[in-house]
């Protein structure tokens, strides 16, 4: 075997081996992530991780929009980047993973900045 052929199969099996360890992180992180209802979201710290099950009802604009489960409702922030071209409608069961942002100027204002959208 020539070298140019010893070289890419080394760079593929390097290659492979770092996408199996990135996606195992990302559900690693997805399964140690607690579900939880909107109602908890909203009264728990800044920056805790969440996963939250429920609908996205309306755009607010600036990737802002209201979600809403059986607890109540409250504003998430999405990147356009991760819907994934998909459209979806006020009936459409999403699952969001991220973290809680406590604002507290002028008021305290609580939300998800979302990290991903599983549909």
């Amino acid at each position: 075997m020539n070298m140019i052929a010893k070289t890419l199969i080394a760079a593929s099996v390097a290659f492979s081996a770092a996408l199996a360890t990135a996606n195992t992180a990302v559900n690693q992180q997805a399964i140690s992530t607690p579900v939880m209802t909107v109602k908890q979201a909203l009264a728990a710290k800044d920056d805790t991780k969440v996963q939250v099950k429920g609908y996205v009802v309306k755009a607010i604009g600036d990737e802002k929009y209201q979600f809403r489960d059986a607890t109540g409702s409250m504003t998430v922030d999405i990147d356009d980047d991760l819907w994934q071209g998909k459209p979806i409608a006020a009936n459409t069961p999403v699952t969001l993973m991220g973290e809680v942002d406590v604002d507290y100027k002028p008021t305290k204002r609580v939300e998800i900045d979302v990290d991903a959208v599983k549909f």
